[in-house]
C-alpha cells in the first residue's frame, strides 16, 4: 500500500516521521506521483503550482537568516504586485537575507540582502515573510511609480494601515533608491481604494494637479443607500468611475441605468476604461474631469 503523501511541500526528514523510508520516496518519483519543487522538496504530483506553494517549498530548505520579500511576501499578504504577463507562469520566489549574510542560491529563488530589523519580519503559514507594513514600503522604493501606489493603498486597505504608519518609519529609507517616490505615495494613500486600477485613477487625477475625491461614496435614493460611486465630488455633483472588464462583464447595462439616473439628477459622469492610462486617453478624461470641475465652481455674479 502506498503511504499518503502529505498535502504540502515535504522533505526527505519529514518522511522519516512518518516512517516513510526513502525507497519509496524514490519510486514515487519514479511513478510520476511525486515531484520536486526544489531541491529537497517535494509535493504530490497533483498539486497545483503555485507562488505559494514555491514560497512554502522554498522556505523548508532557506536558512533562518533568509527572509521571503518583495512581490512574493506581497502575494502571502493579499496583494498581487506581478504584471499581467508574469501570470502565464509561476514568478521566482523572491528572498532576502539580513544584512551580513549571503543571499540564497536555492533554484526558483530570485536571492538578494537587505537591512531588516526583528520588527521587520513575521511567520505566516509556516513561513519567515517581511511583515505587510516593510513589505508595502519595500516595493513603494522599488516598483514603477502607479504599480507601487497601488501596493501601498492595498496593503492600507486589507492590513490596517494609515498614511501614519507609513510615514512613522520613512526616517529608515533615508538616501535609499526610490525613497523619493515612496515619500511622495505615501502622502497619496487613502484605503478606502478598493482596487489596483482605482488606485492608478486616484494618483492620475492628484498627479494632474486637481483636488482629491472622495472614495467609495454612497448615493441615495429615497434616503437608502443605493450607487456607489468609485469617486465623487459631492458638492459639485461630478464623480470618476473605473470599468475593469472583468468587474463589469455582465453589468454594462445595470452600469448604463445607473450612470443615466446619475446624469438625470444633474450628475457629470466621467467613465475611465482599461486603456486609458497612457497618451491621448489619459489626457482626454483628465482634461474632462477638469472642465467638469471648473463647470461646476463659480464665483462670478450672473
Amino acid at each position: 500500500m502506498e503511504p499518503r503523501w502529505p498535502d504540502a511541500p515535504f522533505s526527505s526528514a519529514d518522511l522519516c516521521v512518518r516512517d516513510i523510508p526513502p525507497s519509496r520516496l524514490r519510486r514515487a518519483l519514479r511513478n510520476g506521483d511525486v515531484r520536486p519543487v526544489v531541491r529537497g522538496v517535494y509535493v504530490p504530483a497533483d498539486l497545483e503550482d503555485s507562488l505559494e506553494l514555491r514560497a512554502r517549498a522554498v522556505a523548508k530548505v532557506v536558512r533562518p537568516h533568509q527572509v521571503v520579500a518583495d512581490r512574493t511576501a506581497a502575494w502571502l499578504h493579499g496583494v498581487d504586485a506581478h504584471v499581467y504577463a508574469e501570470h502565464d507562469g509561476v514568478p521566482p520566489v523572491e528572498i532576502c537575507a539580513l544584512r551580513w549574510h549571503a543571499p540564497t542560491k536555492v533554484p526558483g529563488a530570485d536571492g538578494r540582502t537587505r537591512d531588516l530589523s526583528p520588527q521587520d519580519v513575521m511567520t505566516l503559514n509556516g513561513v519567515r515573510v517581511t511583515t505587510p507594513l516593510r513589505t508595502a514600503l519595500d516595493l513603494g522604493c522599488c516598483l514603477r511609480r502607479r504599480e507601487a501606489f497601488a501596493v501601498l493603498t492595498a496593503m492600507a486597505r486589507l492590513h490596517g494601515l494609515i498614511r501614519g504608519d507609513y510615514r512613522r518609519v520613512l526616517g529608515r529609507y533615508r538616501r535609499r533608491r526610490g525613497v523619493v517616490q515612496l515619500r511622495e505615495l505615501v502622502n497619496c494613500v487613502d484605503p478606502r481604494v478598493e482596487s489596483q486600477r482605482e488606485a492608478w485613477v486616484l494618483l492620475a487625477i492628484l498627479d494632474a494637479g486637481l483636488p482629491a475625491p472622495e472614495p467609495q461614496v454612497w448615493i441615495e435614493v429615497d434616503g437608502v443607500p443605493t450607487y456607489r460611486l468609485d469617486f465623487a465630488y459631492r458638492r459639485r455633483r461630478v464623480c470618476v468611475e473605473y470599468d475593469g472588464e472583468e468587474a463589469h462583464r455582465g453589468r454594462e447595462e445595470c452600469d448604463a441605468d445607473r450612470r443615466a439616473w446619475l446624469r438625470g439628477q444633474g450628475w457629470r459622469v466621467i467613465v475611465v476604461r482599461e486603456g486609458d492610462f497612457a497618451d491621448e486617453a489619459l489626457d482626454r478624461w483628465l482634461a474632462e474631469l477638469r472642465e467638469a470641475l471648473a463647470a461646476a465652481y463659480s464665483n462670478r455674479r450672473w
